[in-house]
């Protein structure tokens, strides 16, 4: 099997997961590269390679999942394995047998943690690691070094280019791997079409009797034109004869396929005045443009309102947080931070007993101004507070007092 034509941060975690728990689930995204990575390590480590896709294993594995599971090789990569929920049990039982570090790779677009019957079945005995799409790092095969700046506040002054239009592009491209295979908008946009068939004909159907399917469409729309705000689940309904808890159940079931982000709000007891309520962010940015129908022409032109840029741009950052966080050894948690008054920060992270802010601009300049919420969060979160970081498309990095800095955006993959 070919290489990985980017590297996978994630791979050496994985490596090291596979080293000490008996299983090992990889989930994420449907086509963002779980079984590409998992096949390249099985190659390595004599793993057998089972397709749940394939409607001879899956049947096999939902009649009689005990003696599917005794037949197992001593290693085995079990792929797409949501679509076989009978086989957590029966795998259970078989790790019992013969408890042995790396004995079972799984792949699942969906997140088990959200189905606890399958997450319990394997408590204990299995390590769960998260997959994204490419992130700009390993686009520019660079290592991830942001976070660890970021919580040491070591932005040094620097000076670079402005991205101006290659901003807008990335961020309509997203990071699927097999975009960038496709040079054509064309290409792209049949593939991202392609995409969503598929997940309203296997992941939706087989996750959730889903009794106005049509609507799927219109919800994800909708979905990606609120990303980076305040869920609003009673707008969304507003446009279907569906009700709100139905259309939340809808939500839901996009967050399980890692469709939607949910990003929870940061609070404190003794932040009085603060919003509590999450912020809705889409998976992917070049998922959301399609859906939108725009490009990097419509999202860049500065003739037009820039609103829907600035909301798709907070989204990409935060992604690209996430999947470099992926990488890193130690944990991080995502937040928002929103008082009554309107002061916010677009991303707080926590990693240990630290906390960070991020605000997101996608202007070419910046000024103290723009931290405002960024010193309300300091003084909230006191000795815990590590960095406050203003990116923007600009020059300059530099400091606009104690840990608190501008950051040009392309500083996020770039050294």
């Amino acid at each position: 099997m070919k290489k990985n034509l980017y590297p996978r941060h994630a791979e050496q975690n994985l490596l090291a997961a596979l080293d000490e728990s008996p299983a090992v689930l990889v989930h994420g995204p449907r086509q963002c590269g779980k079984t590409t990575l998992a096949r390249m390590i099985g190659e390595t480590r004599g793993y057998q390679f089972v397709d749940f896709n394939l409607r001879a294993p899956r049947e096999n594995a939902r009649n009689d999942p005990d003696g599917f599971a005794a037949g197992l090789p001593e290693r085995a990569i079990l792929d797409e394995v949501q679509l076989v929920p009978e086989l957590f049990a029966a795998l259970r039982v078989e790790i019992d047998r013969r408890r042995a570090p790396g004995r079972f790779l799984m792949t699942g677009s969906s997140n088990v943690l959200l189905l606890p019957k399958l997450s319990d079945s394997l408590a204990g005995r299995m390590e769960i690691l998260d997959l994204h799409p490419l992130s700009q790092c390993e686009l520019e095969r660079a290592e991830p070094t942001f976070l660890d700046a970021l919580f040491a506040a070591d932005f040094r002054m620097r000076t670079t280019e402005p991205l101006l239009r290659q901003l807008a592009e990335r961020v309509a491209t997203g990071g699927y791997p097999a975009i960038f295979a496709r040079p054509s908008a064309r290409g792209r946009s049949n593939w991202h079409r392609n995409y969503v068939r598929t997940l309203m004909q296997r992941d939706i159907r087989s996750l959730q009797r889903i009794y106005s399917l049509d609507a799927v469409p219109k919800l994800l729309e909708l979905a990606a034109a609120q990303s980076a705000q305040l869920l609003n689940v009673a707008g969304i309904a507003s446009h279907f004869e569906l009700n709100r808890l139905t259309v939340r159940s809808y939500l839901t079931l996009l967050r399980n396929i890692f469709v939607l982000d949910h990003l929870p709000a940061w609070h404190h007891k003794r932040g009085a005045g603060l919003v509590k309520r999450p912020k809705q962010h889409f998976g992917d940015t070049g998922l959301a443009c399609f859906l939108l129908k725009v490009g990097a022409e419509e999202l860049y032109a500065p003739h037009l309102d820039r609103t829907l840029f600035g909301h798709l741009l907070e989204t990409f950052v935060l992604q690209e947080l996430r999947r470099q966080a992926g990488a890193g050894r130690e944990p991080v948690d995502f937040f928002h931070y929103r008082e009554k008054s309107g002061a916010e920060v677009d991303i707080v992270l926590s990693r240990g007993s630290r906390l960070a802010g991020i605000e997101v601009k996608a202007a070419a300049t910046t000024g103290a101004e723009d931290f405002r919420g960024l010193k309300r969060f300091q003084k909230l979160a006191g000795e815990r507070f590590a960095c406050g970081a203003v990116l923007y498309d600009g020059h300059h990095c530099l400091r606009f007092g104690d840990r608190l800095h501008a950051v040009p955006i392309r500083c996020l993959w770039e050294t």
